[in-house]
């Protein structure tokens, strides 16, 4: 029993200096922006620049909210694409890529074939799965890096689908006056994502049930990781591949599947926003991959690969990049709120020392003796 409570005890610390961990990153990169706004401009630096990224979306409701609900849908998408293979022992660093094709996939899908949203969406994820694949596919059977796989498809990815898009889709997915694909709403309002009533709440057309659908997708990878067999080999064999084919798993299956579910998260969050009418693909802007795949990066560090966390740190990314929207222009730049996230991003790579250095406190506040309480009675001898 006491062993039981030892190891509850240890568990809840853990858990404690994680969440500590991620509110001090938050904490210095929140300082740290308020000290470059004072540089800037230290007039204005705080009723006009901080308190605004603070408000985010609430300077600005019910719009600003609908916003960050908008943008919040994806990012925890791709957020959970890149933690689901923290915890298998992966890392996605080609997040971007698997959502770029996931964007392909669902508009497609809408804008030549009018599926339903609820076929776009699948498709989406599909797309997302099989650009995942391909990197475990070399992990699994040549023992190439993901890292390395995933980067260089990221770029193949991304000259491929706006090259499909601008050179064989003009004039059914290509909108050449406007330079973007066609809005999904205009040529196919079957392919959109219901609403539910959302659009109407928050004043914004964009905002519909995807940031129901991303949490359910967050609930459904806790589950499918925490409570089944099958997430326990795929984390076993992130932590020891060796002992995990020792006990009879097939490490190389578990690899695979572990970056076709990655891609497939990153591909469902490109479909989340694309389909909601949140944005149209602009395949002449080649030289950039969609920042919303390395984002992910961001929020999973920052809830420690927790499937959950990412729903929360999604949110607050989303809520003060929102914020930075909304700063008056003549006194600062949007891009405050961008080095904000930034800073919070770096310090997210200092998260475990962070934690280990909150966990010993901890511990050690644990263990020290109270000066108050009684000293406990000596044990009597027996005699012979």
């Amino acid at each position: 029993m006491s062993q039981s409570k030892n190891n509850v005890g240890a568990a809840l610390r853990q858990k404690s200096s994680s969440v500590l961990a991620a509110l001090l990153c938050i904490l210095i990169g929140l300082i740290v922006g308020l000290i470059a706004l004072v540089i800037i401009n230290p007039e204005h630096a705080w009723q006009q620049g901080f308190l605004r990224i603070i408000q985010g979306g609430f300077y600005d409701f019910p719009y600003g909210v609908g916003k960050t609900l908008t943008n919040s849908a994806p990012l925890i998408m791709t957020g959970l694409s890149v933690a689901f293979a923290f915890k298998t022992g992966l890392f996605n660093i080609g997040a971007a890529g698997q959502y770029t094709l996931g964007a392909f996939g669902g508009l497609y899908c809408a804008l030549i074939l009018n599926l339903p949203w609820y076929v776009c969406l699948l498709a989406s994820a599909l797309f997302g799965a099989v650009w995942g694949a391909i990197p475990g596919v070399f992990k699994a059977y040549l023992n190439i890096n993901e890292v390395i796989t995933s980067i260089m498809f990221n770029w193949i990815g991304l000259y491929m689908v706006n090259e499909i898009i601008y050179a064989r889709g003009t004039g059914a997915m290509y909108d050449a006056n406007n330079t973007r694909t066609w809005k999904v709403a205009d040529r196919s309002p079957d392919s959109l994502i219901p609403s539910g009533g959302m659009a109407e709440l928050f004043h914004t057309p964009s905002t519909t049930i995807s940031i129901f659908l991303a949490i359910a997708a967050a609930i459904l990878i806790w589950v499918v990781l925490e409570k089944t067999t099958f997430g326990y080999e795929l984390k076993a064999v992130g932590l020891n591949k060796n002992a995990a084919r020792y006990a009879g798993i097939n490490e190389k299956k578990n690899i695979i599947l572990s970056m076709t579910i990655a891609g497939a998260l990153a591909g469902f969050g490109a479909g989340l926003l694309y389909l909601s009418g949140g944005a149209e693909w602009n395949p002449l802007n080649t030289t950039s991959l969609p920042a919303m795949g390395f984002n992910g990066i961001a929020t999973a560090l920052l809830a420690a690969s927790h499937p959950i966390g990412t729903i929360f740190s999604s949110i607050f990314i989303s809520h003060i990049t929102v914020g930075g929207s909304f700063l008056p222009t003549k006194y600062f730049p949007a891009e405050i709120a961008d080095l904000i996230s930034g800073i919070i991003i770096y310090l997210c790579a200092f998260a475990m020392l962070f934690r280990g250095l909150i966990a010993k406190k901890m511990h050690a506040d644990k263990d020290t003796p109270d000066a108050n309480a009684e000293p406990a009675p000596k044990a009597k001898k027996e005699g012979k």
